[in-house]
């Protein structure tokens, strides 16, 4: 690989961001294996999103092969955070995480062969050349799991046709999360692909620290809340744009941004305070909060905040019960859009931009099912959108119904899923020398396509 001279300085560059942990590095060089016997499955993913779908399914895993151990990769410092934020107590004897090596063929391989994982699993799109080829030469039998592969990354793969098949060719086990995923992976070359359902439908609702929501609620008190979730650069701007327009016919609004990377939050800030005069302070001396605060620095919305930038990591679901309605964040903007299914499973009125497709699947069934609405990137647009479901405390309650039957979990996928791949597995024992005995291909009867 080119670039393998130069990534140990681009490693130690990440740290200083923030973006790897320091006392962490040798891991993306794939060292600091440390195999416990018996069984092992590793399954990796890549960030917030993929980790916190895969939750249910490490518990199915785990329920399903009590010797199983469970070693989980991460590409991001965010993932690793959701996953032991989010990690069930029962588990935490049983899983091992570690940060996932980069696609160096020497790194790979030195993971590999130092945790000899029985099975392993690649969630949504990590199709990483030098680990699959990696782990296919070591006898590792490897599944992808609620594929995602989107006609974007089907035109691209189509470049190299070749390379595509070889590469897809490897996995003994595919679910993709949708019919067009499935069909756009068997033209590439995927030989096995299932369609029993999409993981992230399974997913528990984000969580919220009771203690920190009571202090919320109490600052707020009886004041209207309008949420835009998971934003991205150029969002923050017309949301803030809408808000007196929204505030006008909703005295006392509260708008709520939570950016997508929370490092942004104090340019955030800084961007929109001239947008807003902050009153006289109050008597005594005392700092009023401003107009613009952000929950970062410590600060609760005041009397006098318009807009509460709730910089800070793991908590939009605090957010999500708070307001009366909601912006679905990256699709106002080119971005693809941010999962809709979070404010779904929390009840809260969901708006959308133009631009969905990094969800469009889900997003089809909401606006069908009457649980979302679309509005363009306009302020007076996004404010007209809000103020409807704002104004209308039924149409609100019958948005919020609408959604969480379109994407009502399918309970048990997590567990059908977790069958498939402990067929995967060797019966009983590590990987020996020989590499993992061969395992039954699953049955096309468990998937739905």
């Amino acid at each position: 690989m080119a670039a393998a001279p130069v990534l140990p300085l681009h490693l130690r560059l990440r740290a200083r961001r923030g973006k790897e942990v320091p006392g962490r590095l040798g891991e993306r060089r794939g060292e600091g294996a440390a195999r416990p016997p018996g069984r092992l499955l590793w399954l990796h993913a890549a960030s917030v999103g993929e980790t916190l779908s895969v939750i249910p399914l490490l518990e199915a895993l785990a329920a399903r092969a009590p010797d199983l151990t469970l070693l989980v990769t991460t590409g991001t410092v965010t993932g690793a955070q959701a996953l032991a934020q989010r990690l069930p107590g029962a588990l935490g004897g049983r899983l091992l995480h570690r940060f996932v090596p980069l696609d160096v063929p020497r790194w790979v391989g030195r993971f590999l062969d130092g945790w000899r994982p029985d099975l392993a699993v690649l969630v949504e799109s990590e199709l990483w050349p030098n680990l699959i080829a990696a782990a296919r030469a070591r006898g590792v039998p490897l599944a992808l799991v609620n594929a995602r592969f989107s006609a974007r990354s089907a035109r691209r793969w189509r470049l190299a046709p070749g390379f595509a098949r070889r590469l897809l060719a490897g996995f003994r086990l595919v679910t993709a999360q949708s019919a067009a995923d499935a069909a756009r992976l068997r033209a590439a070359g995927a030989a096995q692909v299932l369609t029993p359902g999409n993981l992230k439908d399974a997913a528990p609702p984000l969580p919220a620290d009771a203690a920190a929501l009571a202090a919320l609620r109490a600052a707020i008190g009886g004041r209207p809340v309008f949420l835009a979730a998971s934003t991205q650069p150029g969002e923050e701007a017309l949301v803030g744009a809408a808000h007196p327009l929204l505030a006008a016919a909703h005295p006392g609004l509260l708008t709520v941004i939570v950016p997508r990377h929370p490092d942004r939050g104090a340019a955030i800030a800084a961007a929109l305070a001239p947008l807003f005069v902050a009153p006289p302070g109050p008597p005594g001396g005392l700092v009023a909060v401003p107009p613009v605060a952000r929950r970062a620095a410590g600060l609760l919305p005041g009397p006098a905040t318009a807009i509460y930038v709730a910089d800070t990591l793991g908590e939009l679901g605090l957010f999500y019960r708070l307001a009366q309605a909601c912006l679905v964040g990256g699709s106002l903007v080119p971005h693809g859009g941010q999962n809709p299914r979070e404010p779904a499973r929390l009840g809260c009125p969901i708006l959308l931009g133009p631009h969905t497709q990094n969800f469009e699947e889900p997003v089809a069934r909401l606006l069908e099912a009457g649980g979302a609405l679309r509005v363009p990137p306009d302020p007076a647009a996004l404010a007209a959108a809000a103020d409807t479901v704002l104004s209308d405390s039924g149409r609100a309650r019958a948005m919020a119904q609408a959604a969480a039957a379109a994407l009502a979990a399918e309970a048990g996928l997590p567990d059908r899923i977790a069958g498939l791949l402990v067929e995967l597995l060797p019966v009983a024992g590590p990987a020996g020398p020989d590499g993992p005995r061969d395992a039954a291909e699953p049955t096309a009867a468990a998937g739905r396509g």
